[in-house]
């Protein structure tokens, strides 16, 4: 399974990402080894889908790194 995500991070804001291996993945931003989030912790898992092909999650990560994406994440994902 591939799995697109959604952190909330300390200062409010989002971020989305993507892995194979999300608990991994998860553990690896609460314990700062992640660069683009280390200095907002704590964060939280607040939402995520699973996918069947890579593609697919890539795909839909983009998407919600996008303006649009943006709106969609905020009305349908976490608001």
């Amino acid at each position: 399974m591939y799995y697109v995500y959604i952190l909330k991070l300390k200062d409010g804001s989002y971020y989305s990402g993507y892995s194979n291996e999300l608990k991994t993945r998860v553990k690896d931003h609460q314990q700062g080894k992640v660069a683009t989030t280390k200095n907002n912790r704590p964060i939280k898992l607040i939402w995520y889908c699973a996918f069947l092909s890579k593609k697919s999650a890539l795909v839909f990560e983009k998407y919600l790194k996008s303006s649009s994406g943006f709106a969609f994440r905020n009305k349908r994902l976490v608001g």
